[in-house]
């Protein structure tokens, strides 16, 4: 299933922050992740992810995951909160 595929219809909190705070608040269900943010947000959304078990997709660059979002700018990531 394609990343659009994956968001449309749902709740989904899109940047760094947003998907931050759903992670932590134990309300999300998986997170995108841009291959082409920085690694430094990326390890730190990684690590957080595993430890509160949330699942991880890869998207090829940020303008992907943006448009998929439905926004006219690149994302680094999203998170989808669960239903």
């Amino acid at each position: 299933m394609s990343v659009e595929g994956s968001l449309r219809g749902k709740k989904c909190s899109v940047g760094t922050k947003q998907t931050t705070r759903l992670v932590e608040s134990g309300k999300a269900a998986e997170v995108f992740v841009a291959r082409d943010a920085d690694p430094r947000l990326i390890q730190k959304i990684e690590l957080l992810c595993r430890k509160m078990g949330v699942r991880i997709t890869y998207v090829d660059s940020m303008k992907q995951l943006g448009k998929a979002c439905g926004i006219d700018v690149g994302a680094a990531m999203a998170a989808v909160a669960n239903e």
